[in-house]
């Protein structure tokens, strides 16, 4: 049995303000593709909900979490109206939005890997799906706006590589019987900081060696 990370009602509150950060990021995205609202609408539910839901599904969840809990629905749509009337003053402060994006990254490798665990997983499946958890959405949210997914980019800071090392950090707890409270908040700590650095440092990972192309950063 898996211990949980905090209290079920302090868990939801943080989950909901993950969700409503990662929404904001689908939101914003959908504006500057100039979509209407419900594209915007769509974006942030997507980018919100989509890493759970792929979880539950995987690991046989049903209903996902995301239809069960009316909060987590609804939230994506609060974050919509918010950008939709205020998106300027929304992109001000794009750096603070990062920042909650980084909390809700290092949360949610963590608690995907131990849902995915306690569901019957072995410890490796367990921490793809806390990954997947954490950088799902995003990858859906740019595909269907017609982008590569940002992971997927050279010209882009760390992104997986910090839910892959927290999502290890917890699977590597439970396999030694360390994990805890404390230990999965620290786990979460270390994606969440890992990721602000390599956005202070612009972090990247590398690309194959001797490699003939010519691409460069796109526009």
């Amino acid at each position: 049995m898996v211990v949980e990370l905090f209290r079920p009602s302090v868990q939801h509150v943080l989950d909901l303000v993950g969700i409503f950060v990662f929404a904001i990021s689908g939101a914003l995205l959908a504006v500057r593709k100039n979509f209407d609202v419900f594209g915007m609408a769509v974006l942030a539910e997507v980018t919100a909900l989509g890493g759970g839901l792929f979880r539950d599904l995987v690991i046989g969840a049903v209903p996902p979490a995301a239809f069960t809990d009316l909060a987590s629905f609804v939230t994506p749509f609060v974050a919509t109206a918010l950008v939709f009337f205020l998106h300027p003053q929304v992109e001000r402060i794009q750096a603070g939005v990062y920042v909650f994006d980084a909390a809700g990254l290092g949360l949610f490798c963590v608690t995907g890997t131990t849902k995915a665990y306690e569901y019957g997983l072995g410890l490796t499946a367990s921490a793809a799906l806390g990954t997947a958890t954490a950088v799902g959405g995003g990858v859906l949210r740019d595909v269907l706006a017609n982008e590569v997914p940002s992971l997927l980019r050279w010209d882009r800071d760390l992104y997986a590589v910090p839910a892959i090392a927290g999502a290890a950090t917890t699977a590597l707890c439970v396999r030694f019987g360390a994990f805890g409270a404390l230990t999965g908040t620290l786990a979460a700590l270390f994606a969440f900081l890992l990721r602000l650095f390599a956005m202070r440092y612009h972090w990247r990972a590398p690309r194959a060696w001797h490699r003939r192309s010519e691409a460069t950063e796109e526009a």
